[in-house]
């Protein structure tokens, strides 16, 4: 599977789009993977916004309760996870 560094991916973004294969593209930061591109198939393109008007959500979302910050979260240990 093809690799490309964060920043290269940043500057060369839409002709690796136009050039994504069916295996995808890792992104990776400092030589570790971040994030994998895959290319939409035609038959999953044709669910997007299928479901619109169809669900209707009954009662409250439920929430779990527990309280999360994304800053606080972030810290050194778990950016290296």
């Amino acid at each position: 599977m093809k690799q490309i560094a964060a920043a290269k991916f940043k500057e060369q973004c839409l002709s690796i789009l136009d050039r994504v294969g069916e295996d995808g593209i890792v992104i990776t930061k400092r030589g570790k993977p971040v994030a994998k591109l895959i290319p939409i198939r035609g038959e999953s393109a044709n669910l997007i916004g299928e479901l619109k008007g169809k669900l209707k959500i009954k009662g409250a979302v439920v929430s779990t309760g527990i309280k999360w910050n994304a800053q606080i979260c972030l810290d050194a240990e778990s950016l290296k996870r």
